[in-house]
């Protein structure tokens, strides 16, 4: 059989203008995590990234860690946008107004996020099981089963062109591991972004694969983190 691993991308820049940049943190994540693999004697035969700048980032600087003693085997990181984050700024925006309705202090909060941190953890959620729900659809907004949909396709041109003993990374984030997971174990959607909210960064959730059938063998390891002993490390943004 072989396996997938989807690797959550590090720690990004939560509250800042552009999210899309891994912190000093999130580098430390991959590096982390790239030593760890090494050390295991793991190798990649594929490495994909999703086109955002925190996936493709974490890609490259884990998989210079894993390569350090063997500089001249380099993997190159291909791009597939199937595995994208869902646009998770324009889910709240198009949800806004109704959010208003019952928060009247949404707005500021999801403006000051990073110093709201609990506040806006609750209205996310609130806002993303509307989303998932497909009860309160938004012209012009991608919806969930959109994006399920458009994640499913990645999928199947990986399990098409994989080898059948591969091991192919997938640089990704945790809106696209919760949407495969809903594919691979067929838990409804609310419960599949019950797991998304304990997505680590750098964490790493394996699928085994045999042609088309895949099953989740381990979900959320991020051991490379807590070998480290240090609590700063494990993020969840």
């Amino acid at each position: 059989m072989g396996s997938i691993y989807l690797i959550r991308h590090g720690q990004a820049s939560f509250g800042a203008e552009n999210y899309d940049v891994l912190s000093p943190i999130g580098f430390q994540q991959s590096a982390a995590l790239g030593d760890y693999l090494d050390q295991l004697g793991i190798r990649f035969d594929r490495c994909i990234a999703g086109e955002l700048s925190r996936q493709r980032d974490t890609a490259s600087a884990t998989v210079q860690r894993m390569r350090a003693g063997q500089p001249s085997k380099e993997l190159p990181v291909e791009i597939d946008a199937a595995f994208n984050e869902f646009l998770a700024d324009e889910v709240i925006r198009a949800h806004m107004d109704d959010l208003l309705a019952v928060e009247p202090e949404a707005l500021q909060i999801f403006r000051n996020a990073a110093d709201h941190r609990a506040e806006f953890q609750r209205l996310f959620r609130y806002v993303i099981q509307r989303w998932v729900s497909g009860e309160h659809e938004k012209k012009g907004l991608q919806s969930w089963q959109s994006f399920v949909d458009q994640v499913q396709a990645g999928l199947r041109r990986v399990l098409t062109s994989g080898g059948t003993k591969d091991n192919i990374a997938i640089f990704t984030s945790g809106g696209t591991i919760t949407a495969l997971l809903q594919l691979v174990i067929g838990v409804p959607p609310i419960k599949a972004f019950e797991l998304n909210w304990q997505i680590v960064n750098t964490s790493v959730s394996r699928l085994k694969f045999r042609n088309q059938d895949v099953a989740l063998a381990s979900f959320n390891s991020h051991v490379h983190l807590d070998l480290l002993k240090n609590p700063e490390l494990i993020t969840y943004r």
